[in-house]
């Protein structure tokens, strides 16, 4: 069927387009919104700037179509094949993508706020700056997925695979990545204020700048990370571990490390205010210049660390055990 004709019935309140053969037709600018292309096939045809709002794509066959900057919000692209498309810009917003292939499209600038992208594969995927607020992603394959600058917040990552990602200066404000595996993973500057990443493994991974306030981080694993700079005030990092972590220059302003290790870690020019380090470890811990007002390191294990040119004097040290082994009292 070619373009005018489709557009004839459609006029004509014709709905149901199941399985029709579109291949390479011209649908710039249409309007075809509500409309039943279940099974139908539009490889390499132009569709940019057309408008599909709630229409049915079950199945249907998009390979190298030009989609750029249309509207799709609402959409049913379940099972899809959006192989190597270009959804430049297109709004897709509260689409349903379950099991849609994605491999090879152009997602830049896309709007994909609340959409269901379950289980999709978009691994190795460009999608810097791209519109994910309160997306489904749970079990989604992101590895190597480039999200930088991302919006994430309200975003559901349940189960999803995000080995090698890319998340510098992403928003994920209250997102819930409890128990996830970001080993390695770049995160710097991001914006995790309020988010839950109780018992993840954030290994190596790197935070230097990232927002973190108020976060829960009880139990992460933090080994050798890069927290410089961060800001993780009143954040709660109970029993964590931090050992050879970088904390320089972080703000850790009312955060709670109770009984968390530090064994080695870098907390040059950390402000500790108010801080709780209530039975944490610090062995061999490097807080030169750091700023301990008021910061509870009561039963702290501080041996072999060094605190040169601290105003240690400010800090609650009840029943801890200084850099020279001494307990003080």
């Amino acid at each position: 069927m070619n373009a005018d004709e489709l557009l004839k019935r459609y006029a004509a309140g014709e709905r149901d387009f199941s399985g029709l053969n579109l291949i390479g037709v011209n649908l710039e600018r249409a309007n075809l919104a509500g409309a039943n292309f279940t099974g139908a096939s539009f490889a390499s045809a132009n569709l940019s700037r057309a408008s599909l709002t709630g229409a049915n794509l079950d199945g249907a066959f998009f390979y190298s179509a030009d989609l750029s900057f249309a509207k799709l919000g609402y959409t049913r692209l379940t099972n899809a094949d959006l192989t190597k498309a270009n959804l430049k810009g297109a709004f897709l917003v509260k689409a349903d993508l379950t099991g849609a292939k994605v491999s090879g499209a152009i997602l830049a600038a896309v709007n994909l706020r609340a959409a269901n992208l379950q289980e999709v594969n978009l691994c190795g995927a460009d999608l810097r700056n791209i519109n994910l607020r309160s997306a489904n992603l749970s079990k989604a394959n992101l590895s190597w997925a480039n999200l930088t600058g991302a919006r994430l917040s309200g975003a559901s990552l349940n189960g999803a695979l995000l080995n090698g990602v890319k998340l510098s200066a992403a928003f994920l404000n209250g997102v819930d990545l409890n128990g996830i595996d970001l080993d390695g993973v770049n995160l710097s500057a991001a914006k995790l204020g309020g988010a839950n990443l109780n018992g993840a493994t954030l290994t190596a991974a790197n935070l230097s700048a990232t927002q973190l306030r108020v976060a829960s981080l009880i139990r992460v694993n933090l080994h050798a990370a890069n927290l410089s700079e961060a800001d993780l005030r009143r954040a709660n990092l109970s029993e964590a571990t931090l050992s050879k972590a970088d904390l320089s220059a972080a703000d850790l302003t009312e955060a709670d490390l109770t009984g968390a290790n530090l064994n080695a870690a870098n907390l040059c020019e950390a402000n500790l205010t108010a801080a709780s380090f209530y039975r944490a470890y610090l062995w061999g811990a490097k807080l030169m210049q750091a700023n301990l007002w008021q910061t509870n390191l009561a039963e702290a294990s501080l041996r072999g660390a060094d605190i040169a040119d601290t105003n240690e004097d400010e800090a609650i040290l009840v029943g801890a055990t200084m850099p020279d082994g001494s307990l003080y009292r």
